[in-house]
Parts: C-alpha cells; sequence; structure tokens
C-alpha cells in the first residue's frame, strides 16, 4: 500500500498564492507518477496536472497552464504544487494521486492510489 497525505491548502484572496504538499510513503516514490485532481462542489473530480517518475515531463490542465507548477523531490518524497494568481474557479478539494508506472496520466481511472485531500478555498 501507498499512503499520501496532502497539506496546505486554506482561504486565500484572489490573486494570491498557496502551495500544497503531498507526503508519500509505503512504496518506491520515484517508480510513480504522480498528478493533482480537485473537485469543486457539485462537480465532478478533474485532472489540474502530473509529473512523470524524474520530474522531467509535466503536464497541466488548460485553466491551470502558467498559474500552477508541479514539482517533486524523490529524496523527500514529496510531491508539491505551486498555485498562483488564484481565482474563485481554483476553489475545490486537492487531491494527489500516484499512478502505478513511471509516465503522466491525465484521466482519473489511470491512478492507484489516492490521499484525502486537501480544502482550497479563493475568496473574490
Amino acid at each position: 500500500q501507498m499512503q499520501l497525505a496532502e497539506s496546505g491548502g486554506g482561504l486565500v484572496q484572489a490573486g494570491g498564492s498557496l502551495r500544497l504538499s503531498c507526503a508519500v510513503s509505503g512504496r518506491t516514490f520515484s517508480s510513480y507518477a504522480m498528478g493533482w485532481f480537485r473537485q469543486a462542489p457539485g462537480k465532478e473530480r478533474e485532472f489540474v496536472a502530473a509529473i512523470s517518475w524524474s520530474g522531467g515531463s509535466t503536464y497541466y490542465a488548460d485553466s491551470v497552464q502558467g498559474r500552477f507548477t508541479c514539482s517533486r523531490d524523490n529524496a523527500k518524497n514529496t510531491l508539491s504544487l505551486q498555485m498562483n494568481s488564484l481565482n474563485p474557479g481554483d476553489t475545490a478539494v486537492y487531491y494527489c494521486a500516484a499512478r502505478r508506472t513511471r509516465y503522466i496520466g491525465r484521466n482519473l481511472n489511470e491512478y492507484d492510489y489516492w490521499g484525502q485531500g486537501t480544502q482550497v478555498t479563493v475568496s473574490s
């Protein structure tokens, strides 16, 4: 089993920034591609960002491209999401996920392990 624990969520004003972290344990972190997803109230969970096992490849949803940066530290078993220029449309519960392969995935069903989520609320 792999355990994932998100942190760093909170309340921020529009235009502000937050940095989410995901601490991973239980498996060899560097063997897994990782992703971030989010779910707003009344909406389906959606893809936000993904990163390959080495961090050499990243992919972002159009809605966050240029504002969010996904990174990982394989020595510390940590995944991060730097979120800048936040707007109310970014309000959601954010989840980190692990994919049992080294390469990027963009679909929910491609991921094998999930964290419990952290709430991000952006006020206008």
